[in-house]
């Protein structure tokens, strides 16, 4: 497969996304969303996106969006830089289309990058694409994929992976961070961090997709919701010392039977969880560079640098300086 360089290439860079009946609306919108934002250094659009389907026409969608498509009959492969596979739990069934998989194929003999978003990793399975390559998908649809093909190489926590110019991101919005390090690639950092800070999003997000709001995971995580109010409070208080005793008691319950039962529930004791939620607000905080580190550490409630420095390590594997200074020079170069 070609190298993953755009500069001796023709602009604007020709793409193409492949769907199919029931694709999911934001699977592949977000996504070209960012490529249809993306410029050269003149202004003039950096990408020219075709949405292409086997039969052609107007196309229906998970919503009730229908989209106007070419048929990949009319479409020669030679055409496109990059081609991207659409998901939506639609891609089971796309992925047993012969006219589908055989455009895949040609095309992967030709295209610069070829990719799919979400569930669309079944589909770039099925046309033996991502046989003996790292991959990812929806986080719901990891053990399918590692079960039915042992021969990929399945990341259950990427937000999106790429592999010798073969890509694939986890679940819906991970497209759009996946298309942002794409045109980061072709077009240079400021570029990329033009578009995400236009359309409010980070340019790398922290953790992996495992790390969709804590807050959240914690209060969908058994049927009882037992702790649902409690994990409210701890997230609206965390400037506060938080100690087991006030969870415990805020719960109506004894120490030692409210840990036991947190742990059952939330799956981790609850001074994991308090820093847990901690470092996450923090490191959302350090995104905005004006705003110091001595504010970062009071605001999210920890005591002192050495116990913030421990807690980011514990989590992110980083230090708060090392992950706020990513993001700094990236502010830097896009002023540039």
């Amino acid at each position: 497969m070609p190298t993953d360089s755009a500069k001796s290439l023709k602009t604007p860079l020709p793409m193409a996304f492949l769907l199919f009946k029931g694709t999911k609306l934001l699977d592949f919108a977000g996504p070209l969303q960012v490529f249809n934002d993306a410029k050269l250094p003149d202004g003039t659009p950096a990408y020219d996106v075709h949405l292409l389907s086997d039969m052609g026409g107007l196309l229906s969608t998970d919503t009730v969006c229908r989209i106007e498509t070419k048929a990949v009959a009319e479409c020669q492969v030679a055409n496109w830089d990059t081609v991207l596979v659409s998901g939506g739990n639609s891609a089971y069934e796309a992925m047993q289309s012969d006219i589908l998989c055989s455009y895949i194929n040609t095309s992967a003999a030709s295209c610069r990058r070829l990719g799919s978003i979400c569930l669309g990793a079944f589909v770039l399975a099925a046309c033996g694409r991502l046989s003996g390559r790292r991959a990812t998908t929806h986080w719901d649809g990891v053990a399918k994929l590692s079960a039915d093909y042992s021969d990929i190489c399945v990341q259950d926590d990427a937000i999106f992976v790429e592999d010798n110019g073969i890509w694939t991101s986890a679940g819906v919005t991970a497209g759009i961070d996946m298309a942002i390090e794409m045109v980061r690639r072709d077009l240079g950092t400021a570029e990329a961090v033009r578009i995400a800070k236009s359309l409010l999003l980070p340019m790398l997000r922290s953790g992996g997709q495992r790390q969709f709001s804590r807050v959240l995971a914690a209060q969908t995580a058994s049927s009882s919701h037992r702790f649902s109010e409690l994990v409210e409070f701890i997230a609206s208080n965390l400037k506060d010392h938080i100690s087991v005793a006030k969870m415990a008691a805020k719960a109506g319950m004894s120490e030692r039977n409210f840990s036991r039962k947190f742990v059952v529930e939330i799956g981790v004791s609850p001074a994991q969880f308090v820093e847990k939620l901690r470092v996450e607000h923090a490191a959302a905080m350090l995104h905005q560079n004006e705003i110091s580190l001595a504010t970062v550490r009071a605001e999210a409630g920890f005591t002192n640098d050495e116990n913030m420095r421990r807690a980011f390590q514990r989590q992110l594997s980083v230090s708060p300086s090392a992950y706020a200074s990513q993001f700094a020079a990236l502010d830097l170069e896009s002023a540039l």
